[in-house]
């Protein structure tokens, strides 16, 4: 079918408009009182922190921790309908910041078919630990959240990028919440 606008195989973003990340650590903000989930470029020169819910924050640090629970969680289910329906995640991106909202997308392989997912980032960070696959950024949501983040607070987006890479595990809170 021939729609103006669809694509039957979703564009991906090359890798050189993406920037692989690992999980710094999880902190509470101490003005919001919401969970932040930080996140730091495998050289260790960017930051960039993440406001989650206090939900997502717990399966995150869960899975960090290695922390098994009676029962599957719900990012366990997700992993586990995934296997179930004989797919793989691949690769999660977070590609777009909107109106101070970050948007994420679960890339996923089934039978050679790549399928892509819309998803905020919380979930699809906590479902990437627990499928042991790469975390992305694009470089357009770096360089807008930096942005975004000179114009709207006081400390300079590089002495945020300093004071989020100088904290010690114990300010991290070593991903409890």
């Amino acid at each position: 079918m021939n729609l103006p606008g669809f694509k039957s195989e979703p564009t991906q973003i090359t890798v050189e408009q993406e920037i692989e990340v690992r999980i710094r650590g999880l902190m509470m903000d101490p003005a919001t009182r919401q969970p932040i989930v930080v996140l730091n470029d495998l050289a260790g020169e960017v930051v960039l922190p993440i406001w989650v819910g206090l939900f997502e924050a717990n399966a995150i640090a869960l899975e960090i921790e290695k922390a098994t629970t009676p029962r599957p969680m719900t990012h366990d289910l997700m992993r586990n309908l995934v296997h179930g329906l004989n797919a793989r995640v691949t690769r999660v991106v977070v590609g777009a910041l909107h109106e101070d909202t970050f948007h994420a997308t679960i890339w996923m392989d089934q039978g050679g078919e790549v399928v892509a997912l819309d998803a905020r980032p919380s979930d699809a960070i906590a479902l990437a630990l627990r499928s042991d696959c790469p975390i992305f950024v694009s470089k357009q949501v770096f360089d807008h959240a930096r942005e975004a983040s000179a114009s709207a607070a006081s400390l300079s987006p590089e002495d945020l990028r300093r004071w989020l890479e100088n904290l010690n595990d114990d300010e991290m809170g070593r991903y409890k919440m």
